[in-house]
């Protein structure tokens, strides 16, 4: 039996990229045709939340809003459409919100309006608030049950280390559309950043081996080490870079035969991106490369001569989500401790939670409010 819904509850709520957030008392949403109301236990802190709140992303989206990203919290409420989930059930809650007429119109939740008329609506008319609060009211569809007992119980996981998921579904979306399979040997690159860090141990997971690539040699024998730990038998090698194209492709090519890249580029390397080209360099005849990040130097000449496939890559589909919940449950990623460092913060510490965000990354770290 679901408890009533208090008549407000506290959020983040940022009335301007100008003024910045505060902690305010707002009326809680009721649930309705198409969305349940999540009591929320953990929201994600992305490593550039502070980049797109304070505009130095030029990111667009309608003020005020309450910030955020995916969260896992509880069913508080739902509505009369609904048929699986439960109150009170554990729920892992998807920052990817598609329109559900056309799913060319999709925004992420309260960070990004969108590329179309359609998702500017959605974002200003409909789903404008994030997970930064105490209650969230969220699509149906992006609700996923979680085994509490499984993952909590047997598994030792933390609902906020839990969390870490939202980092790990963003390459697992890249290496499953270019069907890596077990046994495969994938380039992550650059693999020292948080996304990067997240698809080395996703593509581990996977059962592939992994040639982990970055400038930083301590994080890379940081993030080895880590792997190790967590799963001892697990193929990874690492290769630090020297920022030479052909130097750096055959250090990777020692390593043997390369099946697949996925590349993560950063936003200010975007125009050059010499590693990538150096992963492709080193890629076998009708290799596959996952282009996530930020790339604009694409080798034609080569790509045509060797067959290889490019497919660019916007996060992750539904199926994604929920297959990945299935390798999370069985016990396919690190356990406890061995998964993820979190630090957690309240609402009112929201300047040190972002600070920190921007610094604690790269494999196994993770930021998150817990209102």
């Amino acid at each position: 039996m679901s408890t009533p819904l208090p008549p407000t509850h506290r959020a983040l709520v940022l009335e301007s990229i100008t003024a910045g957030f505060s902690v305010k008392t707002i009326a809680t949403p009721h649930p309705g045709l198409g969305n349940a109301i999540i009591h929320i236990a953990a929201a994600g802190i992305i490593s550039y939340h502070r980049e797109v709140y304070n505009g130095a992303r030029s990111y667009s989206f309608p003020q005020p809003i309450v910030g955020g990203l995916s969260a896992i919290g509880r069913v508080a409420a739902l509505g009369p459409d609904s048929t699986a989930l439960k109150p009170g059930q554990l729920v892992y809650v998807d920052c990817v919100i598609h329109s559900r007429d056309d799913p060319d119109d999709l925004f992420l939740t309260a960070i990004h309006e969108g590329q179309t008329p359609g998702s500017r609506k959605l974002i200003s008319e409909i789903w404008r608030d994030g997970t930064w609060a105490e209650y969230a009211r969220v699509p149906l569809e992006n609700c996923f049950a979680l085994d509490e007992e499984r993952l909590c119980g047997e598994l030792k996981y933390t609902v906020p280390d839990l969390l870490y998921m939202s980092y790990l579904l963003v390459p697992y979306g890249g290496l499953r559309d270019i069907r890596v399979e077990p046994g495969e040997t994938v380039i992550v690159v650059p693999a020292t950043g948080g996304f990067g860090g997240a698809g080395v141990m996703t593509a581990v997971a996977m059962g592939a081996r992994v040639i982990a690539v970055g400038r930083n040699e301590g994080e890379l024998v940081r993030l080895k080490g880590l792997v190790k730990r967590g799963s001892p038998n697990a193929g990874i090698e690492t290769v630090r870079l020297v920022g030479d194209e052909m130097v750096d492709a055959d250090a990777m090519k020692a390593f043997g035969v390369v099946d697949a890249v996925v590349d993560f580029t950063p936003p200010q390397a975007a125009k050059s991106a010499p590693h990538v080209k150096s992963a492709i360099w080193a890629l076998r005849r009708n290799g596959r490369v996952s282009l996530m990040g930020w790339n604009e130097a694409v080798m034609v000449p080569h790509v045509v001569s060797r067959n290889i496939t490019l497919k660019g890559k916007l996060m992750y589909e539904r199926e994604d989500i929920l297959q990945f919940i299935k390798m999370l449950e069985r016990g396919l990623f690190p356990r406890g401790e061995n998964f993820v460092d979190t630090k957690a913060f309240k609402l009112e510490d929201w300047k040190e939670a972002l600070d920190v965000g921007a610094e604690h990354t790269g494999m196994g770290k993770f930021v998150v409010f817990t209102p």
